[in-house]
């Protein structure tokens, strides 16, 4: 779509500051981090955010982040599963690295009792769920933003499986420094234009790295990932497809290899303690 069009379907996402209201709800430690759990007040109605930060113990503050976005599967599991496959992102504080867990819109804590999917008759709240979690990603930056401890302008978005169904959210971001989807691509159905993947692709400009399987059935490589990433308005010199030979949830020690390598490049590297 032109540039004009684009700008007016960002209104959808436009929201007012208002207090954050933030309430820190508990905490506790391990040997590699601090975990401490958050709410904010959301950018609409009367809800709010779980966040949960992971702040490692092995580097000084202030950190750089990446905020963790799970998969579908979220959609479906309770606020006690929000480290369901945590070992795709443990590693990132362990790296001394902040890890940042908001609760989007449906998942865990705020899971609705139809997430809405693209087609009818659940499209409208399918829509609805995509412009709120672009809302609570703008949110869970502005609450980053308030803190001595993090770093806000090195900050990663970290996406897994959802891929280009979710690719408003870091769209929409013009905070974030650097994009990292793992075992993401194209939807292969159309959404509303407002929240289409296809519209949002060109917009995203920052660095840029996907990771996939080559033998994924759930986003192949020729009409999903490819279809992506060719799309993703990033240059060139700045934006890296990574094809392993797996399925569709790779090896982790690749996955550690290339993502910490990346967020090296991206944010920079991190001095440890």
């Amino acid at each position: 779509m032109s540039d004009e069009v684009f700008e007016a379907f960002t209104r959808f996402y436009i929201y007012e500051r208002t207090p954050l209201d933030a309430v820190v709800e508990g905490s506790s430690e391990n040997e590699d981090w601090r975990h401490e759990r958050i709410s904010i007040a959301a950018a609409y109605g009367s809800e709010r955010i779980p966040i949960q930060l992971l702040l490692p113990r092995n580097a000084p503050p202030p950190y750089q982040s990446v905020i963790w976005c799970p998969g579908t599967y979220s959609l479906q599991l309770g606020p006690d599963d929000r480290m369901t496959l945590s070992y795709y992102f443990d590693f990132v504080a362990k790296s001394g690295r902040a890890v940042v867990l908001p609760d989007f819109q449906g998942m865990y804590a705020r899971r609705r009792p139809t997430p809405g999917t693209p087609r009818a008759p659940e499209a409208e709240a399918f829509r609805e769920r995509i412009i709120q979690s672009a809302k609570d990603l703008n949110r869970t930056m502005d609450y980053l933003e308030t803190r001595r401890d993090i770093d806000a302008k090195r900050v990663a978005f970290y996406a897994f499986s959802v891929g280009g169904a979710m690719l408003a959210l870091p769209a929409m971001e013009p905070r974030l420094r650097s994009v990292v989807f793992l075992s993401g691509g194209l939807p292969r159905r159309a959404f509303p234009p407002e929240i289409e993947p296809v519209n949002m692709a060109p917009r995203l400009r920052i660095p840029f790295l996907l990771l996939g399987g080559r033998y994924d059935y759930l986003t192949p490589v020729e009409d999903a990932q490819k279809r992506l990433f060719e799309r993703i308005g990033t240059p060139a010199d700045l934006k890296r497809h990574v094809i392993f030979e797996s399925g569709h949830v790779p090896e982790r020690t690749a996955v550690i290899r290339e993502m910490l390598a990346w967020l090296d490049r991206t944010l920079g590297p991190v001095t440890r303690s």
